[in-house]
């Protein structure tokens, strides 16, 4: 583990290094991990620019999608200068000017069957934080299949959840939770049923923290459990969320080996 720090590594991350749990080994583990946020939005926001404050040494954000004025009300990586300009080279603007020492690589890019692999490929973690089910199950399905660890939240109006899953590592699959996507219709995005601008907020920098528990391999992580917040209740819940034995993507007879069902290009919608 390379630990040659500067004089100004050690300043920026002082805080870290003073950490029993993560010191030197740990801000170095953190500098040889390769993440990428796919949706630079409301979740995608805080997430990147945490991850980046972190040190995490090559950050990548996956988002196709241009600022448009009602992103503002929670999309944090973006201002007023930002409009009309694509999400993903603005929230890498934002990540630089916090740590530029970051290898931030900008992918304004749809996923598809043909380039998810390829992309997810590149990088250690993955983080979810888009808002339609069609993305979501195809950057799932990719990163069972690429045995890449996701880390996975979801918000709509005042409630959120987050789950870690790492099939290759014995844990539960995103098809554990929801085998197949909901008929069209059925599960509002937050454009449509709205979202409390904050919640995106907390839920993006929890999912930062799972991101840094599972690099430096320390706490408890949430594979294998869902973690639910109730905003307006105040109230946060963990339940357990067991593998599917008759899962089609990670059980022992798995139904899905390929991303072949997903035909049509996704477009990374961000919370």
């Amino acid at each position: 583990m390379d630990l040659d720090f500067t004089e100004d590594d050690i300043r920026r991350y002082s805080r870290h290094i003073l950490l029993a749990e993560v010191g030197g080994t740990g801000q170095a583990r953190l500098r040889a991990a390769r993440v990428l946020v796919v949706g630079a939005g409301g979740l995608g926001s805080p997430l990147a620019l945490y991850l980046a404050a972190a040190g995490i040494g090559t950050l990548g954000i996956c988002d196709g999608d241009t600022v448009e004025l009602s992103n503002l009300q929670r999309q944090i990586a973006h201002s007023m200068d930002s409009l009309g300009h694509r999400k993903a080279e603005s929230a890498a603007a934002a990540a630089r000017a916090i740590n530029p020492g970051v290898d931030v690589r900008v992918h304004p890019v749809a996923l598809t069957a043909e380039n998810a692999l390829a992309l997810i490929g590149e990088y250690d973690i993955v983080c979810d934080g888009t808002d339609n089910f069609a993305t979501r199950f195809l950057v799932a399905d990719a990163c069972a299949l690429a045995r890449r660890t996701l880390v996975s939240a979801a918000v709509l109006r005042f409630e959120g959840q987050l789950s870690t899953f790492k099939p290759h590592a014995g844990g539960p699959c995103y098809r554990c939770l929801y085998p197949a996507p909901p008929p069209d219709g059925l599960v509002p995005t937050c454009s449509e049923a709205g979202v409390l601008g904050a919640v995106t907020g907390v839920m993006g920098t929890l999912q930062a923290t799972e991101v840094l528990k599972e690099v430096l391999g320390i706490g408890e992580g949430l594979s294998g459990r869902l973690l639910i917040w109730d905003a307006l209740a105040a109230r946060f819940r963990t339940i357990r969320l067991p593998r599917d034995p008759a899962c089609p993507m990670c059980s022992e007879h798995p139904t899905i080996t390929d991303l072949s069902a997903h035909t049509q290009p996704s477009r990374v919608c961000a919370a």
